[in-house]
């Protein structure tokens, strides 16, 4: 099922699909209550697109954001014989795990 033009609001119809969407059951008196409840969201999203926005550029944050990583630091690997210290089963230098078939 198409999703109509958002202009004229949601039906129950519709909200029934996006309930059957998200495996939601709604019952009759639910269905009346989203469809309310949508409606008047999406009448809040109208009023969001009358504001003039001309020059205004899109922005990612509201306020200036930099990075706080570190940079990476090259180092050796941990030596073999550390890695596997507190091993409870190791053969040849590497774990060993019960076998899964």
């Amino acid at each position: 099922m198409a999703m109509k033009k958002a202009s004229r609001g949601l039906s129950e119809e519709e909200v029934e699909h996006i309930a059957w969407l998200a495996r939601i059951e709604l019952s009759e008196e639910e269905k009346k209550l989203f469809t309310q409840q949508f409606n008047t969201i999406i009448d809040y999203f109208r009023v969001i697109d009358e504001a003039d926005t001309e020059g205004v550029e899109p922005t990612l944050h509201v306020i200036d954001l930099t990075n706080v990583f570190r940079e990476d630091d090259v180092e050796g690997s941990m030596p073999t014989d550390m890695a596997l210290a507190n091993a409870p089963r190791k053969e040849r230098g590497y774990f060993k795990a019960p076998k899964i078939v």
